[in-house]
């Protein structure tokens, strides 16, 4: 084995980093063209959630994808490849609204990529930033099993944690990620750890290829101030990264890698401050990661961006070559990677799981609406909206639930138990918060009138409306007029309560300019008869 600090003279010191060209501007849930600042969101389907600013241009929204570009082109077999993953956030596959092919990012097609590396014949090592889970509840907390489960089938050797990882009960997460005497444990952190620090390793290190690879994560100072459990031991990050060093330092390691959860800034901050790291993989950047690995000026080390929503993988190619000694490429996760079956049971695995919970076990409990009113269901309105109501039948919003009871893609997969999904897709949620009102849809044995994207999910719920037109209670005409205009969602309001579902992530497009007005014609209703 070579002595680190001889090697570091001589190969570290000669990068010659190749970028390549990718898709332009896919987001993880749509078509998207933005480096917009952010780290993800709440969970898919949300316009919080996409991590994007909201002035994104027109243009970036409707720019033509450009073809899918070669991948590693130049490139000679490598000693060993890393394949650098993070920021999943919620993320585990497109939600499919606007066609997986227009779509980038989830865990089959993951799985594909590092499979695909293999059978060119190349070694591959798998680390991550950390970060799968937005939010926090029971839901998440399945959802970070489950993609820990994923992780292991595709031999991750080191995954780092994130601020909202850390967030879930601390029983789910030592049940996930301890350390399991002979068999190990992926999970890693230096200034971090659930409980008692013995249950999760601060270093890995990993042999492969016949190289040595020193591996370690940190969470950074803000990241860290987002914890507010005191089960979670924290210490500063640069404090545990030199004592840790220390550790690494005794093992001669051909490289050493730093999973940073940190801030771009912070990351190469620490990395100037504890100066013996190769590669920094940071969770920090714009929404996509850069073309190019980047030097970090003061070190010799280079940094990596993984970028939000899983959406790329990073591939960084190790060569025995002292003039081009490593090589990276950042790799969109679109279309030309087909579903790995193993992840679609994997993710079939997860629905049944939503399913068997019920929305009850999974602590999603009808909240009030701002006002005393219920929804009482599009059929309620035929009587006076008979001309609506079949132009409402005709469009896509009059059948929105059975894109996810029979979905058209990823068939295997019905999605119609998990709130995350349905939550635009049925009459009476915040689509926001997935989280049902009371009156609203719950299902369809006990909610039979509520489901698709019905009159009441853009007017809001109409008891009132409908009592009063029916004469209940006698109202008055002033009483009647005042219910009619409750309901009435005058168009130059329209487009802002459309981009409640018609988000960034789900419908990209919506957001180009001229684009309401192209999508209100597919829906057009209201004119007087």
């Amino acid at each position: 084995m070579r002595n680190h600090h001889h090697r570091r003279a001589g190969t570290t010191a000669a990068l010659l980093l190749l970028g390549s060209m990718s898709l332009g501007g896919l987001g993880c849930n749509g078509r998207q063209a933005t480096d917009a600042a952010g780290s993800g969101g709440t969970a898919p389907g949300s316009s919080a959630a996409s991590g994007e600013q909201p002035g994104a241009s027109a243009a970036a929204a409707t720019a033509p994808r450009a073809e899918q570009e070669p991948l590693f082109v130049g490139w000679p077999q490598p000693a060993l490849a890393l394949l650098i993953t993070g920021q999943q956030s919620g993320y585990i596959e497109p939600c499919g609204c606007t066609g997986l092919t227009n779509q980038k990012g989830g865990l089959v097609r993951r799985y594909t990529s590092k499979r695909q590396l293999e059978e060119r014949g190349w070694e591959v090592v798998a680390l991550d930033v950390g970060n799968q889970v937005r939010r926090f509840g029971r839901q998440p907390e399945i959802k970070f099993q489950m993609t820990a489960e994923g992780l292991k089938k595709m031999k991750y050797r080191a995954i780092g944690f994130g601020p909202d990882d850390l967030r879930l009960s601390s029983g789910e997460l030592i049940a996930i990620t301890a350390d399991e005497g002979e068999s190990g444990t992926p999970f890693v952190c230096a200034n971090v750890a659930i409980l008692d620090r013995s249950l999760t390793p601060r270093l890995q290190i990993i042999e492969a290829a016949g190289k040595k690879i020193g591996v370690t994560a940190v969470l950074g100072t803000s990241e860290l101030a987002k914890i507010t459990s005191d089960e979670i031991i924290k210490q500063p990050p640069e404090e545990a990264l030199r004592e840790v060093w220390q550790e690494l330092d005794k093992q001669s390691c051909d490289l050493y890698v730093l999973l940073a959860h940190a801030s771009l800034q912070e990351s190469e901050e620490l990395a100037r401050k504890v100066p013996h790291f190769d590669v920094v993989v940071t969770a920090g950047g714009a929404g996509e990661p850069t073309y190019e690995a980047e030097k970090i000026a003061g070190t010799s080390a280079v940094i990596v961006q993984v970028g939000t929503k899983g959406m790329y993988v990073g591939v960084i190619g190790l060569f025995d070559d002292p003039n081009q000694p490593l090589r990276y490429q950042r790799v969109p996760l679109d279309a030309r990677f087909p579903d790995a079956p193993e992840m679609l049971q994997l993710l079939a695995s997860y629905q049944d799981q939503l399913k068997a919970a019920g929305l009850e076990g999974l602590g999603v409990k009808p909240i009030p609406y701002p006002i005393d009113r219920q929804f009482v269901g599009s059929e309620a309105c035929i009587d006076c909206h008979d001309g609506d109501y079949a132009i409402w039948k005709k469009t896509s919003h009059g059948h929105a639930l059975d894109s996810l009871t029979h979905p058209g893609e990823r068939s295997e997969v019905p999605r119609h138990f998990d709130p995350e999904c349905i939550s635009c897709h049925v009459v009476g949620w915040n689509p926001q918060k997935y989280i049902p009102y009371i009156s609203g849809y719950l299902g369809l044995k006990q909610t039979p009138h509520l489901p698709h994207v019905g009159c009441e999910s853009c007017h809001g719920p109409g008891s009132a409306h409908v009592a009063a037109e029916n004469g209940e209670g006698n109202p008055t005409q002033e009483a009647i007029d005042w219910y009619r205009e409750e309901v009435r969602l005058p168009l130059a309001e329209a487009e802002k309560k459309c981009m409640e579902c018609h988000d960034y992530d789900n419908s990209p497009d919506f957001h180009a300019e001229g684009a309401f007005d192209r999508y209100w014609k597919k829906v057009e209703h209201g004119k007087k008869r």
